[in-house]
């Protein structure tokens, strides 16, 4: 390992951004938010990657902005807005990315790691991982995407419940609500993190693609302009290699070999 606050692997179609600054709980300041924004944009501009990965190293996935990097007056607005900024892009590409996303919460998530933690298609806790909302604490309102996703997955009610009681949540219990997909024992974290990326990688990612859009967007439209939307879509993915391959496969009753084309 670099002393670079992330890093970026790329393996059998799977790039992997992991934060490494486990000396401040993987929190961000300016660079470190700027490091992500950057790896979002190169993995999901990288067509050999039909999958990402986000964790984090160490006991904790993040625990949002260095409040190390803060002096507690006004001036801390331009540091706030800039590290904002560049998180906010970070969780937009990956959001918006047209492939899988892998979570990998491997601990305590606080603050604005709350909302990249949340923006995979599929979420894997660790057995020791909670979250936290955190910010009444320090007297600030939600970023990073938490406002976002929370209300989405668990609902408006459970939502103000975890922002105005700021409880934590255990690994379990946020499997229960769902925030997570899956809990995993800790000392089987990694390679169930990565099982669940390269099978993922190895899938239809043109169609994961497509579905990733109809998700995100189906709060924005009505019923009918959505099911329009969704006869575009599947129609249009017949056209694909990987349709062709399904199909032969399907009636073969083999496994497909999808190539992403």
């Amino acid at each position: 390992m670099t002393d670079e606050p992330v890093h970026v692997d790329r393996e059998e179609g799977v790039g992997t951004i992991t934060l490494d600054r486990p000396e401040t709980n993987n929190s961000m300041d300016a660079a470190t938010a700027e490091a992500l924004r950057a790896a979002a944009v190169d993995l999901a501009s990288d067509d050999d990657v039909r999958c990402i990965v986000l964790t984090g190293s160490g006991a904790t996935f993040n625990t949002g902005a260095d409040l190390s990097a803060l002096n507690a007056d006004a001036g801390d607005e331009s540091t706030i807005r800039t590290i904002a900024a560049r998180l906010h892009e970070f969780v937009s590409q990956l959001a918006r990315a047209d492939k899988p996303v892998v979570c990998g919460v491997n601990g305590v998530v606080a603050g604005g790691g709350i909302g990249p933690s949340l923006c995979g298609d599929i979420v894997l806790a660790s057995e020791s991982a909670r979250w936290e909302f955190a910010y009444p604490r320090i007297g600030l309102s939600a970023d990073g995407g938490s406002s976002y996703f929370l209300p989405r997955l668990v609902g408006l009610r459970t939502a103000q419940e975890i922002a105005f009681r700021d409880e934590p949540v255990g690994a379990a219990e946020a499997a229960d609500m769902g925030l997570a997909t899956e809990v995993v024992p800790d000392d089987e974290f990694d390679d169930r993190l990565w099982a669940e990326a390269e099978r993922l990688a190895n899938g239809p990612t043109l169609a994961y693609a497509e579905t990733r859009e109809l998700l995100r967007t189906s709060f924005d439209r009505g019923l009918e302009s959505h099911l329009a939307e969704e006869a575009e879509r599947i129609a249009g993915l017949t056209a694909t290699d990987d349709f062709a391959e399904g199909i032969d496969a399907f009636f073969a009753k083999g496994e497909p070999d999808f190539q992403g084309h």
